[in-house]
């Protein structure tokens, strides 16, 4: 549906970078999530809360009133307002007003505002910065290739945690903090991932070298899923470099749309998809 009048004009302004009155709207919005934000972070001290606590009491709800104006008028001049409500930003945006009000009920919600920062990527367009996004979609691309691996990899950690954690609990027991087998799963997680919280910690000698074991098992798997993602990585990266070689200096490893050589700058002959030459 086409937009007419007052909704194309808001549509314009709000959803549009191309525009100064766009830009311009996209940057005061960045400034005041910033602030907010900020805000949150400053009644969190209770030396400062105390003292400046009524003026931030009002600040917030100032933006809190700000951004629900914008939200609506969002949905009021968006093309298709159900798409833009259930897209990522609509979310977002509905998330960055709903702790204030939820807050009305449950005191400390309030502290749930920090969600604004999110509202912050729209920085990536209105600097025209999506091309930078390519680098961001290979990587996520690199993840998604190795969800199965990683998986494995994680639920074969989970085993090792749940079978430390019950020796650790029938060696130790209760009177050492290992109260349950969970709780000790718990100390199993913390001291595989080599983060030693030091809250539940073994006195016997056989636990002292359960937990031994448990350590060094930690530091030997530590780069196991880095070494799985670096190598889903360069697979997609070779997938992105394509296999045709230059007419001039021979080489290959060019990006798919490149129309120069990368390292003479010699024209590539176009090629379709099977790797024929339509030159």
């Amino acid at each position: 549906m086409a937009l007419t009048g007052r909704r194309k004009w808001l549509n314009e302004v709000i959803f549009g970078t191309d525009t100064p009155a766009g830009k311009g709207f996209d940057v005061f919005l960045i400034w005041a999530i910033l602030l907010s934000v900020g805000l949150v972070l400053l009644v969190s001290v209770e030396g400062i809360a105390g003292r400046y606590g009524r003026l931030f009491f009002w600040l917030e709800w100032f933006f809190t009133g700000l951004f629900t104006v914008e939200y609506i008028l969002r949905i009021y001049c968006a093309v298709d307002r159900r798409r833009y409500i259930f897209s990522f930003y609509g979310v977002v945006d509905f998330l960055a007003i709903l702790p204030s009000y939820v807050a009305l009920a449950f005191t400390g919600a309030s502290y749930l505002l920090v969600v604004r920062l999110l509202r912050v990527l729209r920085i990536f367009r209105v600097l025209k910065l999506v091309r930078y996004l390519r680098d961001a979609n290979l990587l996520m691309r690199s993840l998604w290739q190795a969800r199965r691996k990683i998986m494995v990899f994680y639920a074969s950690v989970l085993v090792m945690c749940i079978i430390f954690g019950a020796l650790m609990f029938m060696v130790e027991g209760p009177h050492s903090g290992f109260t349950s087998i969970p709780k000790s799963v718990y100390w199993a997680i913390v001291t595989l991932t080599t983060v030693g919280y030091g809250d539940i910690t073994p006195h016997t000698p056989l636990g002292q070298a359960i937990a031994s074991l448990t350590m060094l098992v930690g530091y030997s798997i530590i780069a196991v899923p880095t070494g799985i993602v670096t190598a889903e990585l360069a697979s997609e990266i070779g997938r992105e470099r394509s296999v045709q070689r230059c007419d001039n200096c021979s080489r290959a490893g060019h990006d798919r749309d490149a129309d120069y050589c990368r390292h003479c700058g010699y024209r590539l002959e176009e090629l379709d998809t099977a790797g024929r030459d339509l030159g």
